[in-house]
């Protein structure tokens, strides 16, 4: 009596998907359902614990599946190696201690295709996911990027935010007082209207004593918290216009990547 090969038995069961593949893949389509419906809405703290329970157990459910595939291949390592990817979608990413993350929003995207592709390719064919996301390369490339180029931009946004800019001037100004003073006078002396004064016999202690107080006044300005403020003011809103700007730049391309439907 020959003895069943465990990749004989994986290898038959993905060409014939059995119950447990229809069943993934229905888990995979409700998990989908609840954090899309979860980022497009507001649901409350209550919903919000119902969804984050139902994320875990379908994670919970993805995880002991796993480990049963695993087992049924004899726990070969060359298993892992072929299917790292499935443990994206065992990542419950609608945990609170993951939601605060911004980046997090790509591996969102990754793990919520992952999770379909794996259920998908098994019940359907292997490769049904490779088709659609060929399909529509253009449509996720354009989706995923847009949220990496967002996410960044909120993270240098939250450390612009916390800067003190007008320090680092401040200190430039005193490491470079000597040579911003001898500019000045050079600009002075070969000024048209100006150069002329240079040759007054107070002239120098004038141009110090102007740019003395221009550096205290500055130094002041400078120190002040108004002025940090308002240079925050000023790149939040830069940074505003820069991601308005890549949504809009790549809407009408996402709009028009899908490809139509042939008519009869």
């Amino acid at each position: 009596m020959s003895t069943s090969n465990p990749q004989r038995l994986v290898s038959s069961s993905a060409t014939r998907p059995s119950a447990l593949d229809w069943l993934m893949l229905l888990l995979a389509v409700v998990s989908i359902a609840l954090l899309v419906w979860e980022g497009l809405s507001v649901p409350d703290i209550a919903t919000r614990q119902r969804i984050t329970l139902a994320d875990n157990s379908i994670c919970a459910v993805f995880l002991v599946e796993f480990l049963y595939r695993w087992m049924r291949a004899g726990w070969q390592r060359s298993f892992l190696l072929r299917n790292w990817y499935d443990i994206l979608g065992m990542i419950p990413i609608s945990n609170p201690a993951l939601r605060g993350l911004r980046l997090l929003r790509v591996v969102r995207i990754i793990v919520l295709l992952s999770r379909f592709g794996i259920a998908a390719d098994r019940a359907i064919g292997e490769e049904f996911t490779y088709r659609i996301v060929n399909r529509f390369r253009q449509t996720l490339v354009a989706a995923i990027s847009d949220t990496v180029t967002i996410a960044v931009m909120d993270q240098v946004a939250d450390v612009l935010h916390k800067g003190t800019y007008t320090k680092n001037i401040v200190n430039a100004l005193e490491h470079n007082e000597a040579e911003l003073r001898q500019m000045v006078f050079e600009k002075l002396r070969t000024d048209p209207r100006t150069g002329p004064l240079t040759r007054l016999p107070f002239y120098r202690s004038v141009v110090d004593g102007v740019m003395d107080s221009i550096i205290d006044i500055t130094r002041n300005i400078l120190d002040d918290p108004r002025t940090d403020s308002l240079i925050a003011d000023i790149l939040s809103g830069n940074i505003r216009q820069l991601k308005e700007a890549v949504r809009a730049n790549n809407a009408p391309d996402a709009a028009t990547s899908f490809p139509s439907t042939p008519t009869s």
